[in-house]
């Protein structure tokens, strides 16, 4: 750009000073105008029957998605989903699960990845909840009514729970990492995934989204949720946990995550009554009966979902005291719903200081 005798030449284009003033003034309008200009984020929301529940998963993509890519990531949610029902479900007759659980071998059994992963982490669990989580667990849930042979007409008697228990134990579960079988030493044993499968197909769904390319999600199979990112005000994922009433539904409080799942347990659903007494599905593995303490419903905030799905369960077991042991033994962040004795819909909260950090920071870390 030259200076010239009455004004600037740029391009072949000759400005009077004020001329350029005025270029510069529409230039700059034009510049910040568009910079100031927002790409909206728009929430797109996927769902569907899945493994005996429902499932709602939320994508937030700024400037939106076109159908077809809509279309694609529905088949791709849908594809995980019914890939870990169709192995792991104890109710299909074809399902791996439901194979290994017909055999009475006692040699390995060859399972998918999947499947493995999701036996070594409920050995996992098994072993840091002194077996009060145990996917082995399988007989007794069917001899309480809460397996596919339906209610029975009366309990089980002493005998049978007896005669059960013998037959239940993770310990008599043995993995081979190597070459991803699994070996029952009982050959009457069988095993029920269902108290962390479902944790396992959100892990999945929400790791499927990754490899997307998308950063903000929220993904939901029956109650147990992964976070990513933020929704579509911006803000951490607005999570909220159930008040345990038995005939109604509410919120007993409200938790921001992002980057963390969570996932809950409870007796206020699930359950039937049997001479006048409720039966809860929740049932430990250690008695071969159902639970009877005051816990009411847990929820737990983990890195992944099938953790936090078995680790729920583990804990509902465990009760209020020797699981909120546990929970501050091992830093894990925990609200603990405790029926207080004022009536059935009177509860106590109690929180382990890993949640309150969470609560207050949006972080499990101690610093």
């Amino acid at each position: 750009m030259t200076a010239g005798a009455r004004g600037y030449k740029v391009n072949f284009m000759v400005f009077t000073p004020r001329a350029l003033r005025a270029f510069i003034c529409t230039i700059a309008f034009y510049t910040f105008g568009c910079a100031r200009t927002e790409v909206v984020a728009q929430a797109h929301v996927f769902q569907g029957p899945t493994m005996g529940t429902t499932y709602v998963v939320k994508v937030v993509v700024k400037g939106g998605l076109s159908e077809e890519r809509k279309s694609y990531l529905h088949e791709l949610i849908e594809g995980e989903l019914e890939g870990v029902n169709a192995k792991m479900s104890h109710y299909l007759e074809d399902s791996e699960l439901s194979r290994f659980n017909r055999s009475r071998e006692t040699t390995p059994f060859s399972l998918s990845e999947d499947t493995w992963e999701v036996f070594r982490h409920a050995q996992e669990l098994s072993e840091l909840s002194g077996g009060a989580f145990d996917i082995t667990v399988g007989p007794l849930v069917d001899a309480w009514g809460f397996g596919p042979p339906g209610r029975p007409s009366q309990p089980p008697s002493d005998t049978m729970i007896a005669g059960l228990v013998e037959q239940v134990g993770y310990t008599k579960l043995e993995l081979d990492p190597e070459a991803l079988t699994v070996r029952k030493s009982e050959p009457n044993l069988r095993c029920d995934l269902s108290a962390i499968a479902k944790g396992y197909a959100v892990d999945l769904v929400a790791e499927a989204l990754d490899k997307e390319g998308l950063t903000d999600y929220m993904v939901e199979v029956g109650g147990e949720v992964r976070t990513r990112g933020a929704n579509d005000s911006g803000q951490s994922w607005r999570i909220g946990i159930e008040r345990p009433l038995a005939g109604d539904r509410a919120l007993q409080r409200i938790v921001g995550l992002s980057g963390f799942s969570m996932a809950s347990s409870g007796d206020y659903r699930n359950y039937y009554e049997m001479d006048g007494k409720r039966v809860s599905h929740t049932i430990d593995p250690r008695t071969g009966r159902p639970i009877t303490h005051r816990l009411a419903a847990v929820s737990i905030v983990e890195e992944l979902c099938v953790r936090a799905d078995g680790l729920a369960t583990a804990l509902m077991v465990l009760g209020p005291e020797e699981g909120y042991r546990l929970a501050v033994e091992n830093d894990m962040a925990v609200l603990f719903l405790v029926h207080d004795g004022e009536g059935e819909s009177s509860f106590k909260g109690l929180t382990t200081p890993a949640f309150d950090r969470l609560v207050t920071n949006g972080s499990l870390n101690k610093r």
